[in-house]
């Protein structure tokens, strides 16, 4: 009898050996590093399940886990096996408990596409159609509905189009985020970011509402790239508004145009009426002429107290600023005559 407990005891201490034994290799197998030798995107399909993904896995070289750890971690010892479908970005020095941890709690991958200020609407659709993790649905009826949705008293009923009603940033998204969603989301920012704006806005501005002031930040826009220059430039479209000055600025003339501007501004082009040539035409032109951002839109609702009247480009992406027309004739004989 003493033998066969002997016996017994040393097979359950075998097995206990063995049994420990195996977690530890399965442990050292599921928390060692991932075979692959740069970050990888890895997608999984809808109806993914643990097993199909560890075997994905393999079949990708991400991890050299066999079939039989894999399924006995994953049936015993895997805190979660819900995986996700989704596209996941996964890294060198992330273990196979690493990874199904992300799948797991579905932390997708975030793609990011920057919508430029300054740029127009039909160039951010075209920046959208070519960005390959997006589905593109832009149309004229996804169009509409990404303002259809604002409940502000400003916008968006009465517009015409939607030319600068979108804020430009950079947007994050995960794949297969249809691009209508991602101007719903950047109109929903600038209504947020304007309303907000607008309750602070400079005393005595010549602007009736924030649409006004989105027209006047795309202007803003087209006509200076240097930070500094924005509330100075913004400074002189509103003395220029406030004493019935004509804007006259060029972006305008050219947004006027259309399509068929060949680049080059001629005489005859800022004498052609178009509801948008400012030379022509007093006060804002009727709709944005490019899309605004924040530091734009914070220019033109707090702009920068000056006695300019008159600026002109010097060649170098800046401006020369005049308070009087014979400084600014000089300045135009200086800067832009000459060169």
């Amino acid at each position: 009898m003493k033998r066969v407990v002997i016996i017994c005891l040393t097979i359950a201490l075998l097995a206990a050996v063995c049994l420990s034994a195996s977690v530890l290799y399965i442990s050292g197998k599921v928390n060692a590093p991932l075979t692959i030798g740069q970050d990888t995107l890895f997608t999984l399909e809808k109806g993914s399940n643990a097993y199909r993904t560890l075997k994905q896995l393999r079949n990708q070289g991400a991890t050299d886990v066999t079939p039989l750890v894999g399924k006995v971690w994953l049936k015993f010892f895997a805190s979660d096996t819900s995986v996700k479908s989704g596209t996941y970005m996964i890294s060198p020095g992330q273990s196979l408990v690493d990874v199904f941890n992300i799948f797991t709690r579905g932390d997708e991958f975030l793609f990011a596409v920057s919508l430029v200020e300054g740029l127009t609407l039909s160039q951010w659709v075209e920046t959208l159609s070519g960005h390959a993790e997006l589905i593109f649905d832009i149309d004229d009826t996804t169009l509409a509905a990404t303002v259809n949705q604002t409940k502000t008293q400003w916008c968006c009923n009465d517009v015409e189009h939607n030319e600068g009603l979108y804020l430009a940033d950079t947007y994050f998204f995960t794949q297969g985020t249809k691009a209508s969603e991602i101007l719903s989301r950047a109109h929903r920012a600038l209504i947020d970011y304007i309303d907000k704006a607008w309750q602070t806005r400079a005393l005595d501005l010549p602007l009736e509402d924030p649409y006004q002031a989105l027209i006047l930040a795309s202007i803003i826009e087209k006509e200076t790239a240097v930070p500094e220059e924005r509330d100075l430039i913004a400074g002189v479209f509103v003395n220029r508004l406030n004493s019935n000055m004509r804007l006259q600025t060029d972006p305008t003339v050219i947004y006027g145009i259309g399509p068929t501007f060949d680049g080059n501004i001629t005489r005859k082009h800022l004498r052609t009426p178009t509801p948008y040539n400012t030379y022509v035409i007093k006060g804002l032109p009727p709709t944005p002429i490019a899309m605004a951002g924040k530091a734009a839109i914070h220019a033109a609702l707090q702009p920068k107290p000056t006695d300019a009247l008159y600026f002109v480009a010097k060649g170098d992406g800046s401006h020369q600023f005049s308070t009087t027309l014979e400084a600014h004739n000089a300045a135009v004989r200086k800067y832009q005559l000459k060169r």
